[in-house]
């Protein structure tokens, strides 16, 4: 009964007759034939077709579940059998934010293309919440984020470790009474942020303007934190979703903003904010590979993983 599975996936997929026979090069009677013969397996309808847009049966939900699982598991023995007779040939469908995606993983990527170029990479460009779904579905192979996992299904392994820092434009008046401790784009490059001597509490700052992240992201949820281990309303001028843009915002002299050392070291240029340390364990956190428990992993993801993680 799971022998033509594609099609029931097709119109669960595409949510209609219509479009799935258009995605399978299939007439629609032809489909629709095809979807019945299998119900007449089953003894029971898999859709309920009085409704609009079509949708799953109770039975049909479980049918898709097993569909699902089924198809997941051809697609890991097709990359186990790629990698016994490719030996390192294949693709990697790899996931990141905006972020990471633009400046952390063209670097990582070329670097392993240079020892292993018939790797093939599909990078997917998303919100943490999204990638870690389609992990889960099976429809990437590793994600590399900085998000704390509370997924028991998915398994990280450490890619680096990164320090939050304030980035505080340089015209407000607050630099100067802390020239001691701030710090340019180079020096942070030239890790003298490392030094814990030169930090500066949060609550110096409670009357600054802030452009904070959403809550939903990891560095929101520190800043979070920090605000109220310091007992400090901050008065946020903007929320957004990505930090490079919060970033050059600041940057643009408008207010502060949470940035993390491998950004500032990912810039080419001096910008027109200086830069603080904050002496809080809040301030500190991993980069991770994250990849499914209990999925198989081609060779070329494991080495890609190998290749960059900390030994």
């Amino acid at each position: 009964m799971f022998r033509n599975k594609e099609y029931i996936l097709a119109v669960y997929r595409e949510g209609g007759f219509t479009k799935a026979a258009e995605r399978l090069f299939v007439s629609q009677p032809s489909l629709s034939a095809s979807i019945k013969r299998i119900e007449e397996k089953v003894s029971a309808p898999i859709f309920d077709r009085s409704s609009s847009p079509i949708s799953l049966t109770e039975i049909g939900r479980e049918y898709v579940k097993y569909a699902l699982e089924i198809e997941e598991k051809e697609k890991d023995f097709a990359r186990y059998v790629s990698d016994h007779t490719n030996l390192l040939k294949g693709k990697i469908r790899i996931g990141g934010s905006s972020f990471f995606s633009s400046f952390v993983l063209p670097k990582l990527i070329s670097e392993f293309n240079e020892k292993h170029p018939q790797i093939e990479f599909e990078i997917f460009e998303d919100s943490t919440k999204n990638l870690m779904n389609k992990l889960s579905a099976g429809n990437l192979d590793i994600i590399i984020d900085n998000a704390i996992n509370e997924d028991e299904n998915i398994i990280s392994e450490v890619f680096s470790s990164e320090i939050l820092l304030l980035a505080v434009p340089k015209h407000l008046a607050v630099n100067e009474n802390l020239k001691e401790f701030r710090m340019t784009a180079e020096q942070i490059k030239a890790d003298k942020h490392l030094d814990e001597n030169i930090s500066v509490k949060l609550s110096v700052f409670k009357d600054q303007p802030f452009i904070l992240l959403n809550p939903e992201n990891d560095t929101g949820k520190r800043a979070e934190k920090l605000f109220k281990k310091y007992g400090v309303t901050p008065n946020v001028i903007f929320h957004l979703d990505q930090q490079v843009t919060a970033y050059n915002i600041s940057c643009s002299g408008m207010g502060i903003s949470f940035v993390s050392d491998t950004l500032i070291k990912n810039m080419d240029s001096e910008r027109d904010v200086y830069y603080y340390r904050l002496p809080d364990q809040q301030a500190k956190r991993n980069i991770y590979f994250y990849q499914k428990r209990n999925h198989y992993l081609s060779l070329a993801s494991r080495k890609f993983i190998e290749h960059n993680t900390i030994n």
